[in-house]
């Protein structure tokens, strides 16, 4: 591990009961930079946040954020560490702009500094004409709006967001996007842990990918979807019956990954054009008609099914 990262996890290890949680999971983040954690339902990824942000204490291993252990040095952690997590940390009976000072206060930024801080963030996340109201009349999106907000009021040094963009339309989700990407530029460290593939690789310098509480890939974007090295094909059936018959009838491609999810097949091939065409010869044998046909490049979706056997989840990690 690099003396100079901005976050070290080393074989950091966590059991809860007879689950193991985290097993021996080791990496580091370089400063200013954006690493993403991503991970089936369950895999550990909050469980390494959680580590890392003093929540929780390891079993085993050593974790350590901008050379401060989180164990030994957890107060000082705190101080230079902001939290997002997956659920709103907000107090519903204060206005949204009382929060963001309380959060000032507690931050202990003087009382010109967390004022001003607060109108700051309210303006950008557009929370400024609902500033005076509590926050139980919020909509969900707000809510996740206004948490994040306070998670910035310390101006940290390394930021943890879980799942940041849950329950944000598109526009306060680009937005966000943009305050991320203007964070690093300014010297923040930014671990984000998302649901959408999509966030990762638009954002993330780089992607640990976390299984059954194991690293089992670490690298770039880019680096991860060309370990694929081969093209998608995306067959649309009309029902999930269809697409196992489809399923069983193009296994017997040569050099081809065949995978069925819900109602359609996808193929990965170094020899698209002659597999399309075999496949929907086989196709039309066996009276199976497609009803979309899609040829692409490999994405991040298509490595992360690849790495873990399954696809993304849209819910919440539990662990």
């Amino acid at each position: 591990m690099s003396s100079g990262s901005a976050i070290v996890l080393d074989h950091v290890s966590k059991q809860f009961g007879s689950v193991t949680a985290l097993d021996s999971v080791s990496f580091e983040v370089a400063p200013a930079t954006i690493f993403g954690l991503l991970g089936p339902n369950g895999a550990g990824k909050t469980t390494a946040i959680r580590v890392l942000t003093t929540l929780l204490r390891p079993d085993a291993g050593r974790a350590a954020v901008l050379g401060l252990d989180v164990v030994r040095d957890a107060g000082k952690v705190r101080q230079v560490i902001g939290l997002a997590g997956q659920a709103a940390a907000v107090d519903a009976n204060l206005t949204g702009r009382e929060n963001l000072r309380l959060m000032g206060r507690l931050g202990q930024l003087s009382r010109a500094q967390f004022r001003r801080r607060a109108d700051e963030l309210l303006e950008r996340f557009d929370l400024v004409g609902a500033a005076a109201r509590p926050v139980r009349t919020y909509s969900g999106g707000m809510r996740r709006r206004l948490d994040i907000a306070a998670a910035l009021v310390a101006s940290p040094t390394v930021l943890f967001l879980d799942e940041p963009t849950t329950g944000l339309d598109l526009q306060s989700r680009n937005g966000l996007w943009d305050m991320i990407r203007e964070l690093v530029h300014a010297g923040t460290t930014i671990v984000l842990t998302t649901q959408y593939l999509e966030e990762a690789d638009q954002l993330a310098d780089r992607i640990a990918v976390i299984d059954n509480g194991r690293v089992i890939a670490n690298d770039t974007p880019v680096a991860l979807k060309a370990t694929l090295g081969s093209t998608v094909i995306e067959i649309g059936l009309p029902d999930e019956a269809s697409a196992v018959r489809t399923g069983g009838v193009l296994s017997s491609l040569t050099a081809t990954q065949v995978h069925v999810h819900d109602a359609s097949v996808t193929l990965r091939s170094n020899q698209p054009t002659p597999t399309l065409v075999t496949a929907l010869r086989l196709m039309e044998q066996a009276a199976l008609e497609p009803t979309t046909l899609h040829v692409r490049e490999p994405s991040l979706d298509d490595a992360f099914l690849q790495l873990t056997g399954h696809a993304a989840t849209a819910n919440g990690e539990t662990r």
